[in-house]
């Protein structure tokens, strides 16, 4: 779903770039692009600027993330902020300035809508690579075919290192009030439970969905009223880091963060895993760790003791899979599929709780 005038975008964003500096000029942008398969999360365009600032050349890559023109994927945690992009923008420049979380180094957020047609920010470029979700890394790719035992499971821990260490920052001395679902300074599991009900209700539009229902009503039943509060990514996997040498260079993709039991992250990083390999009939790598020492391994380097990692890998699939409803939407509405082929109810993830709950699909 490619929204960007190329060469409109280019000579607004190089008004816009140079704007933000008195001590640059002569602001030129090149090769911009947008990568295939972008836009139904927040769409992402790549660019080179050239400029001169304090007499000097430079040339640098960035990456800009544009809120998609039919809203984010993610339900809003709180109408203070309801811009994927504006969010993600003021969680990574939190995360940045109160942990040693490695995130990209970030330009503006930009509200108005005449410089590329949504709001959007800017963040330097920053080398790697990326797990596949297409074909899975698990089945090909470097994971596969490149990395040692040992590289994948150092790739592992660092990992679990990165999510450690979001938890460890204090959300209410590093002034994420903003974010809280309860607006009153409580944040539960409760409100995260709540606002996918209501998520999921809204997106289905009358359908019926007895798996995610039956999914949710569980999930209320065994709250563990967990009150570790903390900043969770809320989309921590392997596809949203960029790595260097089988370790975290970058955190992306935060339009899914929350104030919530901060274990739901590591619920979310088991599903992945399970999704990457058990539901694809796919054996474990060699050297890549289990999903219990996953969890070993997190508890460990957290110092948080992992008490229901069930509850919060089920937690994960019904968000995932209510997440599934406005995609399989979006793609019959962009004609990527048909109509009969909408994966918004039955698909994969509902197949995983089924699994997970023991019941019928």
């Amino acid at each position: 779903m490619k929204t960007i005038d190329v060469d409109e975008s280019a000579s607004r964003l190089a008004s816009w770039f140079e704007s933000l500096s008195a001590n640059s000029s002569s602001v030129a942008i090149t090769d911009l692009e947008v990568p295939a398969g972008t836009g139904f999360s927040n769409e992402t365009i790549l660019f080179r600027a050239d400029w001169v600032e304090d007499g000097h050349d430079r040339n640098e890559r960035f990456v800009a993330r544009i809120e998609p023109r039919d809203g984010p994927m993610f339900p809003p945690q709180s109408t203070r902020v309801v811009v994927s992009a504006e969010l993600q923008h003021r969680v990574m420049t939190v995360v940045g300035d109160h942990s040693a979380v490695p995130i990209p180094e970030l330009l503006a957020y930009e509200s108005n809508r005449d410089v590329i047609g949504e709001p959007f920010f800017a963040m330097r470029f920053v080398d790697g690579v990326v797990p596949a979700d297409t074909p899975r890394y698990s089945q090909k790719g470097f994971l596969v075919d490149e990395a040692t035992p040992d590289e994948r499971r150092r790739m592992n821990e660092s990992g679990l290192e990165a999510m450690a260490a979001i938890h460890a920052i204090d959300w209410r001395s590093a002034g994420l009030d903003w974010l809280d679902a309860s607006g009153v300074g409580t944040p539960t599991q409760a409100h995260q439970l709540d606002i996918y009900r209501r998520y999921t209700e809204t997106e289905l539009r009358g359908r019926d969905h007895p798996v995610l229902n039956r999914a949710l009503d569980w999930l209320a039943e065994h709250d563990p009223h967990d009150d570790r509060i903390g900043l969770a990514w809320g989309d921590a996997r392997h596809g949203n880091i960029i790595w260097q040498d089988y370790e975290v260079a970058a955190v992306l993709d935060w339009e899914a963060c929350a104030l919530s039991p901060t274990e739901a992250d590591l619920g979310w990083w088991l599903m992945f895993d399970r999704m990457s390999f058990d539901a694809v009939g796919t054996d474990r790598l060699s050297g890549w760790p289990t999903r219990e020492e996953m969890a070993s391994y997190y508890e460990a380097v957290s110092g948080n003791e992992v008490r229901n990692h069930h509850y919060w890998e089920v937690f994960a699939a019904a968000r995932f899979c209510a997440i599934f409803i406005r995609l399989g939407d979006r793609l019959v509405a962009a004609g990527v599929l048909p109509p009969e082929l909408n994966p918004a109810v039955g698909n994969m993830v509902t197949e995983a709780i089924a699994q997970l709950l023991e019941i019928d699909n």
